[in-house]
């Protein structure tokens, strides 16, 4: 299918409400971990969605499970979205949604440096330079706000995020370099289900108490992860990348981080700090700025679940 190269007022708006699903959920994490621990929190979320993507691509008449070579791919890029997630939900227990979503979010800055060294297409020059360097210096910043709070804790919290980012950008990279190799549907289904597995046998081990408290905030937080986050908006994400390059369609996830840290504030009463809101315009500027220049054909045609959210 051709790409169009416009992004008209409807798709903005499409992508608006996608960053803002993207931000909410980092609160649902959140309010999920009151009442499930944060391992079994996780593999529930990806068994879930991948059941629903399972349902989808079946009604479709879409095969997810195919013997193509592409199993070392899809086992590499599961354990990399397990460990992501061991610490995205394990670093909620520490810090708050509006801090977190700033350090989770801030993967783009670490996809164009690894870009700059395995794609000789993507060297960082101009823009995208000014763009890390001020995300950087808003990462900063937010770690020194944590370090001023009474206990700290949000400093731990805060450094699971971040080795979280590094995770997302690796299966970033892997998916820029292989994806091609499948479709996008199947590398999000490795990703679900591969994921749901490692995270159910290291929840297991872990001897993490499962659910202890469930209530109508924590079943509506869950469902509203598998359902509307991990489910929907990746398939509505997947629609928009068939239909429009893919660096048009990145530039408007700058928005993701400001939604989270209001999200955070409205929903949960996070304090936002005049330090954390300085931060929060510094990495948004950033991956504006990182995101805003076209990309090759050679990168756009690899479109997984972790070039969205």
């Amino acid at each position: 299918m051709s790409q169009r190269s416009a992004i008209d007022p409807a798709v903005a708006a499409l992508l608006i409400l996608l960053c803002a699903v993207w931000g909410v959920g980092q609160v649902a994490i959140k309010v999920g971990n009151q009442g499930i621990s944060p391992l079994y929190h996780a593999a529930i979320r990806s068994a879930g969605a991948a059941l629903l993507l399972w349902a989808w691509s079946a009604l479709r008449g879409i095969s997810l499970v195919r013997r193509d070579g592409t199993a070392a791919y899809g086992a590499t890029i599961a354990t990399l979205f397990a460990l992501e997630f061991v610490c995205v939900y394990w670093g909620f227990m520490y810090t708050t949604a509006s801090r977190g979503v700033l350090f989770i979010y801030s993967t783009p800055f670490f996809v164009a440096l690894g870009a700059h060294w395995l794609f000789p297409e993507e060297r960082l020059h101009g823009t995208k330079v000014a763009g890390l360097i001020v995300a950087f210096a808003g990462l900063s910043l937010a770690f020194a706000d944590g370090l001023r709070l009474p206990t700290r804790r949000e400093v731990v919290g805060d450094g699971l995020q971040l080795v979280g980012a590094v995770l997302w950008a690796a299966t970033t990279l892997i998916i820029k370099a292989r994806g091609q190799a499948t479709t996008p549907h199947r590398t999000l289904f490795y990703q679900l289900a591969g994921s749901a597995v490692l995270l159910g046998a290291l929840a297991l081990a872990s001897g993490e108490p499962g659910v202890t408290r469930l209530t109508a905030p924590v079943v509506a937080a869950v469902s509203y992860q598998v359902v509307v986050h991990a489910f929907a908006s990746y398939l509505a994400w997947f629609w928009l990348l068939t239909r429009y390059p893919a660096s048009h369609l990145h530039a408007y996830t700058f928005w993701t981080p400001l939604f989270g840290v209001l999200a955070g504030w409205l929903l949960l009463g996070d304090p936002v700090t005049p330090a954390l809101v300085l931060a929060m315009v510094c990495v948004v500027l950033g991956i504006y700025l990182v995101n805003r220049e076209r990309r090759s054909p050679a990168v756009e045609r690899a479109p997984g679940r972790a070039d969205a959210a």
